[in-house]
Formats: C-alpha cells, sequence, structure tokens
C-alpha cells in the first residue's frame, strides 16, 4: 500500500510542478541542435530528488547520499531556469561526489584510488546529462539499471530504495515516454537520477568485490565516450549541445521514432545485463571478460556507427 500511496504523491507532486513551470515559462525551446521539434515543459525529473527525499523520510537511505542528490538537483534546476557558469555546476558536483566518497567509506581506500572512482562517477553524471535528448531515453535506461541492480542479492538490504526511485521513474514515463512529450527531466533530472545511479553502482561494486558489474552502464558509456572522441578530433567544443550521438543519428537523421529508438538503447542494455548477472552465477565474470565483452561491444557500436552515417550520407546526397 506504501508503494500506491507514493505513486499517487508522485503524480500529484508532478502535475503541480507542471503548473508551476507553465506559469514561469519554465520550458525547452526547440533549436538547431534538438531533437524535439515543439516547445516542452522542462525539469519534470524533479521528482527524482524529491522521491530521494521521501525515501530518507522513511528511513530507506543515507543523509549524504540524500544530501548529494538534492544538492546537485537544486544546482541544476537553477542551471534550467537561468543558465549558470561551469564553475557552480562543477562544485556542486565535486561536493556531492564527495558526501558520496563519506557515505561509501572511501576516504579510506587507498591514495590512488580515489581521483580515479572521483574522474570516472564525474564523467558519468555528465555523460547522462548530454544524453538526455530524445523521449524515453533517460528514464528507461535508469529503471533498466535500477531493476538489474535489484536483482543482485547482495542490494536486497536496498530494495525499498530502489523500488521507491523505480516508482519515480514510472511517473516520470507516464509524461516523457510519448510522441510527444508532455515533459522532460531537464538537468534537473537527469543529473541528480545520474548521480543516484552513479553511487549506486560504486556501492554495488565495492559491496559485491565484482567490477564486471560496470558493464551495466556500457552502451551509454560506450555511446558517449566514442562520441566525445569524435567531436575532440573535429577540434568541437564537447561542453556544447549536439546532435552528434549514435541514438540522435538514429531519431534525428534517419527517422526513427524517439520512443523506438530509446527502447532499442534500454532493451540491449536489459539483454547485456541480464547476461552480466548469469556469467556472475556462474563464476565466469572475470576481468579478462568484463574487458573483452566492453570489447567487443565498442566493436560492435563502431561498426553500427559507421553503417549508420554511410546510409545518412547516402540519403542526404
Amino acid at each position: 500500500m506504501i508503494y500506491i500511496a507514493l505513486i499517487i504523491l508522485l503524480v500529484g507532486i508532478e502535475l503541480f510542478y507542471f503548473k508551476i513551470a507553465d506559469k514561469y515559462n519554465i520550458i525547452d525551446k526547440p533549436n538547431i541542435r534538438s531533437s524535439h521539434t515543439s516547445v516542452t515543459l522542462r525539469g519534470g525529473g524533479i521528482i527524482f530528488p524529491i522521491a530521494i527525499s521521501i525515501a530518507f523520510f522513511l528511513g530507506y537511505v543515507s543523509w549524504p547520499v540524500t544530501l548529494a542528490v538534492v544538492l546537485v538537483a537544486v544546482v541544476s534546476f537553477v542551471d534550467d531556469i537561468k543558465p549558470l557558469s561551469q564553475l557552480p555546476r562543477f562544485v556542486s558536483h565535486v561536493i556531492a561526489v564527495g558526501l558520496v566518497f563519506y557515505d561509501l567509506h572511501l576516504f579510506y581506500e587507498s591514495l590512488w584510488v580515489l581521483p580515479i572512482v572521483f574522474v570516472l562517477l564525474i564523467g558519468w553524471v555528465n555523460a547522462f546529462n548530454f544524453m538526455d535528448g530524445i523521449n524515453g531515453i533517460t528514464v528507461l535506461y535508469a529503471v533498466t539499471a535500477i531493476i538489474s541492480f535489484s536483482f543482485l542479492p547482495t542490494n536486497e538490504a536496498s530494495l525499498p530504495l530502489l523500488i521507491t526511485m523505480g516508482l519515480s521513474c514510472f511517473v516520470f514515463g507516464l509524461f516523457n515516454v510519448r510522441k510527444k512529450a508532455k515533459t522532460f527531466a531537464g538537468d534537473v533530472g537527469s543529473i541528480s537520477m545520474a548521480l543516484f545511479l552513479g553511487y549506486f553502482m560504486i556501492k554495488t561494486i565495492i559491496d559485491s568485490g565484482q567490477l564486471g558489474y560496470i558493464l551495466f552502464f556500457s552502451v551509454y558509456g560506450i555511446d558517449a565516450i566514442i562520441t566525445i572522441v569524435n567531436r575532440l578530433l573535429k577540434k568541437e567544443n564537447i561542453f556544447q549541445p549536439h546532435r552528434s550521438h549514435l541514438y540522435q543519428y538514429l531519431a534525428n537523421e534517419m527517422g526513427y521514432s524517439h520512443i523506438l529508438v530509446a527502447f532499442i538503447y534500454s532493451a540491449f542494455q536489459l539483454v547485456i545485463n541480464v547476461l552480466v548477472i548469469y556469467m556472475n552465477t556462474k563464476g565466469y565474470l572475470t576481468l579478462f571478460f568484463t574487458g573483452a565483452f566492453l570489447l567487443i561491444l565498442t566493436l560492435i557500436y563502431l561498426f553500427v556507427r559507421k553503417r549508420v552515417i554511410r546510409k545518412m550520407i547516402l540519403k542526404n546526397s
């Protein structure tokens, strides 16, 4: 019953936010780099930090993690309304990562571990934020990760938290996983969810001692890294909005449905996650398997990307 009540509460909060966003013109106007064509309410992902705040009051999550997610959410929400410089956003991310480190007792680990985890977590948060480009892709990918984490025995004690965050994704999805979205997550949603997922990935790896679970983020990760490398080779500003992710090519240039592309990404990641969980139960999820599998996925991605770009060129010629 508590989860039914939570769904009703989150739907109510979302609808109330829509009234505020509409009144104060918190909208996302399409531009040349956008994947959408109509004005859409921005910041519907505000229910993600609200959900983790509710989880905190219910005793499902610690105060450092809650504070970290809420901090980046507040700064990101301000940025959604009135763009901020990179400094306050970066500072909020650094403080949030510090809170995550504190919660996971990482400050007691070897000094060489901290900068590696810091760079990976900051990189993940920003990559996840940049991938928020077409209807459904962020929330479906987040749901895929949350469901996958939920199936791991090591996360049994965290199930109430995972269910709470999963329900917030379900509610947001009601208004976003549509041909014409009612709302976008905005930075407030994508960055807060990214931080939560990043925290949970690190927690899962520490608690299980299994680095192979990093493959749960492989589809987004590979797309983001290769896109960044391509943009650097073209001497583009990687911090500026763009339309050069593979999913953007598929949705914008190739004309595939946003929802279809979002489902393809999340479904492909889900299949990978099922394989990862299976391989771990059989004792085959070794560092060698993880590295080899990442290499194979990267080669598959490059092959698909090359074919899509070739088709785009032929289509436009």
